[in-house]
Parts: structure tokens; sequence; C-alpha cells
């Protein structure tokens, strides 16, 4: 099962207009001049997606495809069973990692000053206001105050974003929970009160649910999740400003399925081996 290859996405890009065009980047086999279909095509509409820009609220999605080479959306008797699996699998997590949890919080507190949890607040599933619960990996203030700690830079970066690359507010423990995903098992609990699911878009605040631009209904009317495809396959380089990072969320939307989900348990197992 591939990402939708027929789908075509639009952008808004605000570039300079002397800029030099770059090169669609393709895979190519090594007896044939034929191009070979990557599994994250680039949008034909834009040849050079990590170099353009999309304006906050200007994403336009493609037009859903029936005919699409990726997964049919599940229909009742699939989310009748998700639902049942978010419960079981969260259920066991949470008894067979309390402890290593219990350790994480000892050490969150003698490596930095401020309390091992902390929650925030995001948008849920049609726009239900939710707080999730992580454990800390950041100093206590990162996010009151990050113009303590970030060149404007990174602050410009982090605005847009919410991510920054080598963040200078991860505290040393945080930078290992982070490697092996342990600051996300309170999100379990999450789950298992109905607000998230094991695997869907990421759950985001009300200011980026503007990215999703004219999808924005589209996917809030989808349970966010801990994991999904975004999260489990581009998500270092898929950003909000290329408009990557809405397609990779809206694919799963409307390709939730056993085989998708399936492919991206698979795959958040194997980034968290390698630790990204």
């Amino acid at each position: 099962m591939e990402e939708n290859v027929s789908d075509k996405t639009e952008y808004v890009k605000d570039a300079p207009v002397d800029a030099a065009p770059i090169e669609q980047v393709r895979d190519w086999r090594a007896d044939s001049q034929t191009p070979v279909a990557t599994e994250f095509p680039l949008p034909v509409e834009n040849p050079a997606p990590a170099q353009g820009f999309v304006a906050t609220g200007s994403y336009r999605a493609p037009a859903a495809d029936p005919n699409a080479a990726a997964p049919r959306k599940g229909g009742p008797g699939y989310f009748a069973f998700k639902r049942a699996f978010d419960i079981v699998f969260s259920a066991v997590v949470c008894a067979v990692l309390a402890v290593p949890v219990v350790a994480a919080c000892v050490a969150i507190e003698i490596d930095s000053p401020g309390k091992p949890f902390f929650r925030q607040k995001r948008v849920g599933k049609g726009g239900k206001p939710i707080y999730i619960f992580k454990l800390r990996t950041m100093v206590s203030d990162a996010h009151e105050h990050p113009e303590k700690y970030m060149t404007p830079e990174q602050l410009a970066q982090w605005r847009r974003e919410q991510k920054v690359d080598n963040d200078p507010r991860i505290t040393h423990v945080g930078r290992f929970l982070r490697h092996t995903s342990l600051d996300e098992l309170p999100q379990f609990i999450n789950v298992l009160t109905g607000d998230l699911s094991v695997i869907g878009p990421r759950p985001v605040t009300l200011e980026e649910t503007f990215e999703y631009g004219d999808a924005r209904d589209e996917v809030l009317a989808c349970k966010p999740g801990i994991t999904g495809w975004w999260a489990a396959t581009d998500r270092n380089d898929s950003t909000w400003g290329s408009g990557q990072r809405q397609a990779r969320e809206l694919f799963y939307v409307r390709h939730q399925s056993f085989g998708l989900d399936a492919r991206v348990f698979v795959k958040t197992f194997k980034a968290m081996r390698k630790g990204k």
C-alpha cells in the first residue's frame, strides 16, 4: 500500500521572484531512466516543496480520489475494533510501564527543578479542547519564556513549527526520554479517557489547526493520536511551511484503515529503535 500518488496539492508560496527553480527529486532504477515513485512523492504542482513557503491558512487540500492507489477508509467495524484496541493496548502499556515511568519522574526531578509531569492544551476530535499529559523533557519555563534560551532564528522556527532543531531547552534526562519516546507514555491515559487514539493525526494547538487551511474541518473530524502517518514517517523533514505535514496528516485521515494502521505501528517501532 503506497501513499496516494495521484493526489495533487496546491500551495501558496511566498518566494523571491528571482529564486532559481530546483529540480524535482526522483529515484531512478540503475538500469533504466524510468522514474520510480518514492514512498512520499512530491506534489505535482510544487517541484520544490521544501524550498517554498505555505502561509498559515493558505494550504489547499487535494480533492479526494476514490481511485487512488491507497487503502480505502475503514467502516464502522474498523472504528469499533480500533477503539477496543486502544483500550486494551493502553491498559497493558500503563500496567507494564508504570515502574519505568516512576523511575523517569525521579530522574527528571533530580536533573532539573520542576514537576515531572506537565499538560498541554490541544484540540481534539470535532474541535473539542483537550489536555494531553507528557513527561517533562525541557526546563520548567520552556514554553513561557522560550526567548531566554533560543536565538532569534530558533525562536522564529519554533513559533511556526512548534519544534526546533537541537532545542537548547531540552534537559539531559529529557534528551534520553525523547530519544526513546518514553516522554509520550502518559498520553496512554488520554487514550483510555477517549481523548486520543493510539494512531491518528498529531494533536495540535488551536492556532496550529489553521495550518490545515481548507482541510481544517476534515482533519478535526478524526480523533488525534499518539503516533500517526506523519509522526512515524517524515516528521523531522515535513513542516507546516512546506505543506508536507498537512499532506501527510490528511492522507491518514482519508485512508485510515487496518492496513494503514499496521504500517504506522511498524514504522513507529522502527523509528523508536533508531531513536528518531
